[in-house]
């Protein structure tokens, strides 16, 4: 089988809608199958969608979403696994467009396509297009975010890195991307796949504790060997250089701050390394604007200059 559509829900009422949108996709050549994970707590609504023969519903006790995707992954019988949240939809052609994609990147462990993000009125927005391919490692550690609902994650990645971290109920997605991204490469298609709703209004993300995740499943991915080697051999600029100085100067002072010396003083000393590895870039401003600034993200701001050309 192609791949699994996973849905983890809490029975809103936008759940049949990315149902449906994963129905309705023209089948790629060896299939998919819609594995919807009911985490709310009580039975769903019944709908037409549940007896179609390409899905399957499993319930949760109210787990949290990393484990119940985990879940839906367990039972997944295809080669890729595409995680849709329930308040998300994928476009028509989206299944057909990331299997041309696999074909020529068969050996990439993430493909991904353009998301058409909305607000919780569902108005359109932005297009994200990331433009990310190979090893993307340290724009990932920087904070880029490719959503999962327009994604297909090798099923033999996921499971490599132990899948969604249990106790990650934020940002767990991102913490999936960079443990991916630690060994395995990234490919993208221009096409749009899917449609994301954004914002805090009843959002089922923990904004609040966004940040403490973060920098807790940055820093341990921090704590793997062979990190700083596979950060350098993903920064192709001078500008991604820095990025690998600030990223452990940052997790120095942050550690230092809360008396863990030793660890403090080993992020320190990979941070001059970074330095003085990066010696040929000292003269590019980028490189500096790197270490002393705080990531803004390439994909957004590319995404705003569009919107705002096209007004």
């Amino acid at each position: 089988m192609f791949c699994s559509i996973i849905i983890a829900t809490l029975a809103r009422a936008t759940l049949e809608r990315a149902v449906r949108s994963a129905l309705q996709q023209t089948p790629p050549g060896r299939g998919f199958e819609v594995i919807v994970v009911n985490d709310s707590g009580r039975p769903l609504p019944p709908s037409a969608w549940q007896d179609a023969e390409a899905v399957r519903v499993i319930t949760t006790q109210r787990r949290e979403r990393s484990m119940a995707r985990n879940v839906g992954a367990a039972v997944a019988r295809g080669d890729y696994l595409l995680f849709l949240d329930d308040d998300d939809w994928l476009l028509p052609g989206a299944l057909v467009s990331l299997e041309a994609l696999a074909q020529t990147n068969g050996s990439a462990a993430w493909l991904y396509g353009r998301t058409q993000l909305f607000d919780r009125q569902e108005r359109p927005l932005i297009v994200l297009d990331h433009q990310l391919s190979g090893n993307c490692f340290i724009q990932l550690i920087a904070g880029e975010w490719i959503p999962m609902t327009a994604s297909l994650i090798k099923t033999s990645a996921f499971f490599a890195v132990g899948g969604f971290h249990p106790l990650v109920v934020a940002t767990e997605d991102v913490d999936l991307a960079r443990r991916i991204g630690r060994t395995g490469t990234f490919a993208g298609t221009q096409a749009l796949i899917a449609g994301a709703v954004v914002g805090r209004e009843n959002s089922s993300t923990d904004y609040d504790q966004a940040a403490s995740f973060g920098r807790w499943t940055r820093e341990m991915i921090l704590d793997e060997a062979g990190v700083f080697e596979r950060m350098r051999a993903s920064a192709s600029s001078s500008y991604w250089s820095g990025r690998i100085v600030r990223a452990y100067l940052t997790s120095a002072l942050w550690n230092l701050r809360r008396r863990k010396v030793f660890r403090a003083a080993s992020r320190a000393g990979y941070s001059l390394a970074g330095l003085v590895l990066a010696g040929r870039h000292w003269p590019a401003a980028d490189f500096w604007r790197a270490i002393l600034r705080p990531y803004a993200s390439f994909t957004f701001a590319r995404a705003f200059d569009q919107a705002r050309q096209a007004s």
